[in-house]
């Protein structure tokens, strides 16, 4: 269906051999922080005469490797910095194309291993039990699992892990059971099965003390107990959510739809692992950010999780509609001019995104090249918001969001269970609107896709909802000391906590503060007690910048005591920025870092520049 193109982040050859099925057998040991497991792969030749397989690994100890049951040998390459290391097995016999033979591999993961967090019982909620959960976007699956770990390769998978009895095990599939562990009675084995083909990196793993909600005809909500009732209050609209999603692109096939509320390190705010979507508590504040996570995460089950990037230099095909996707979702529930609001709020993203990697940076590209680069390098606003801005510029070139939603669908449907390249779906366009062929042409796709810094078309939003927000942000600005007196607690009275995010958001597009404006800002506004993170993390960064030395312990807080890339890295960067604050910074972390999730730790390493 599509062209063929490699993958520069995978060890393993798509052109020989594809995986049809995964079968993991995993028992988790938390004395240890390792995973015993064995992993059998059925995978398909694709031509004729192969005598060997290479998978992806990363840090994991193979013990053993069978084809159809037979010991055979295997080799470990030299370890990539983060690609990690391939593992060749040698096949006893040379397959033919269309050829299925099942290899299996036994092995332990590392405690080191990036796909894995092991939390101590203290660093619960709950106090008394250890946790892990896993997360493997975009290429840490490897460190769990050695798999051909590249979108382009989609399988089903059949899992049985082992944990301690009174703990929970969850997975990105659906129940099948639980069964008792004859080897130790002091365990219980969980049992899962993932009927449609997905890649890798959604393979997904989560072992602790968890309790569950219904919420919804197919859903749940799980957390530890502690969190759990508030989590239910707040995911309360997730099946009308679910409803609009569908009616926009048709059937959800992945059976559940459940909700994780994880500890405070997970590094992001959302991560659409079918059948059990990963959430922050950082949403738990009861403002609308909440509803914006969850339907980009429910839109993911159809851009992403069914139809999916071929490479992570495809990354904007997964992000940019699923984007484009949550907004027609809010535009559904709340309004067109929600729809606006929100696209006024992520073209300010990109614009600080480009910023903080420079406007050449080949990475600010819609399509970069990622010959050299770790994809978690790459993560940024930019596929998420340039991607958005490209399909809403088409959209109003081609006649409006219905009639784009139109071609939306359709290009689901082609491609539904499927890994797509920016070319294939490019002539996906061009066939659905041949009628619009000159429209269509008159599109500078090479500065959209290769080009670094700001798109070549700047979008014209309805600002019905920001005008108060620009109004207020421009008095901030400008205020002399004299002036200070003309603001009053009532400024934001009549605003949204989405309104005020953007009106934060606003003031850090503006050359630093003054001292005097942060400190009247806080005696009115009270923003150093907000409980809203994304209003809390803007409001500290203003403050950094005005080198406020007050938010120093406030900002080393938030830093510790949540892991959401989002706030932390920004944060960090502020801190480092701010001469007073930059020791304390690189002690925090240093002193937090054990604590921190491995991708977080690991990019927050680099900001600090301590690598």
């Amino acid at each position: 269906m599509a062209a063929e193109v490699m993958d520069n982040s995978s060890w393993t050859s798509v052109r020989d051999f594809t995986t049809r099925h995964l079968s993991l057998n995993l028992s988790v040991d938390f004395q240890s922080c390792r995973i015993a497991a064995s992993a059998a792969l059925t995978v398909e030749a694709l031509r004729d005469g192969l005598s060997a397989l290479i998978l992806d690994t990363r840090d994991l100890k193979i013990l053993q490797t069978t084809v159809n049951g037979q010991e055979v040998k295997f080799t470990l390459g030299n370890k990539h910095s983060y690609k990690g290391t391939p593992l060749t097995i040698n096949l006893p016999y040379k397959l033919l194309r269309g050829q299925h033979t099942v290899v299996e591999v036994i092995y332990e993961t590392s405690p080191e291993a990036s796909a894995l967090q092991w939390l101590t019982a203290e660093q619960t909620a709950g106090k008394k039990h250890p946790y892990l959960f896993s997360q493997c976007q975009a290429i840490h699956c490897r460190s769990m699992v050695p798999c051909q770990d590249t979108p382009s390769v989609k399988s089903t998978y059949y899992a049985r892990v082992s944990v301690p009895k009174e703990l929970v095990a969850l997975m990105s599939a659906n129940h099948d059971g639980e069964l008792a562990d004859n080897k130790d009675d002091s365990r219980k084995i969980y049992c899962f099965q993932q009927m449609v083909p997905m890649p890798s990196y959604l393979i997904a793993l989560v072992v602790g003390s968890l309790e569950s909600r219904v919420i919804g005809p197919r859903s749940r909500v799980w957390s530890e107990k502690e969190m759990v009732d508030a989590a239910a209050y707040e995911f309360e609209e997730t099946e009308t959510m679910l409803k609009k999603a569908e009616e926009l692109m048709g059937p959800y096939v992945w059976g559940q739809y459940d909700l994780l509320v994880l500890p405070p390190s997970f590094p992001y705010g959302g991560m659409e692992n079918p059948c059990l979507t990963f959430v922050t508590p950082t949403l738990l504040a009861g403002d609308r950010s909440l509803s914006n996570v969850i339907a980009h995460e429910i839109s993911h089950s159809w851009t992403g999780n069914l139809v999916t990037n071929k490479t992570w230099e495809d990354f904007w095909l997964n992000e940019g509609h699923t984007v484009y996707l949550e907004r027609m979702i809010a535009r559904s529930m709340f309004g067109e001019k929600h729809r606006q609001f929100a696209a006024i709020g992520g073209w300010k993203d990109l614009l600080e995104a480009i910023e903080t990697f420079g406007a050449t940076n080949l990475l600010t590209s819609l399509v970069p090249k990622l010959c050299d680069t770790d994809p978690d390098d790459a993560f940024s606003s930019v596929p998420y918001e340039k991607g958005f801005a490209l399909l809403y510029h088409l959209e109003e070139q081609l006649g409006g969001p219905d009639i784009f939603m139109g071609f939306l669908k359709a290009y689901i449907q082609i491609f539904a269970y499927n890994s797509v390249t920016t070319e294939d779906w490019k002539k996906c366009l061009y066939t659905y609107f041949s009628d619009k062929t000159e429209i269509l042409n008159k599109v500078d796709w090479n500065t959209w896709f290769h080009s670094p810094g700001i798109p070549p078309v700047t979008p014209h939003y309805d600002t019905s909802m920001d005008d108060d927000c620009i109004s207020l942000c421009k008095r901030w600005s400008i205020a002399t000391d004299v002036e200070l007196d003309c603001f009053t607690e009532n400024d934001l009275k009549e605003m949204t906590s989405q309104q005020k995010i953007e009106f934060l958001a606003l003031l850090l597009l503006e050359p630093p503060m003054r001292l005097n404006n942060v400190k009247r800002m806080q005696d009115l506004y009270k923003f150093n007690s907000v409980k809203n993170a994304e209003i809390k993390f803007r409001w500290l960064r203003l403050c950094l910048r005005a080198q406020w030395e007050k938010a120093i312990p406030l900002a080393l807080e938030m830093v510790t005591v949540q892991g959401r890339m989002k706030f932390t890295r920004p944060l960090y960067r502020d801190l480092y920025n701010f001469e007073q604050a930059r020791e304390q910074a690189i002690e925090t972390f240093k002193k937090n870092k054990p604590c921190m999730h491995p991708i977080t730790a690991a990019l927050v390493a680099k900001d600090l520049y301590l690598v």
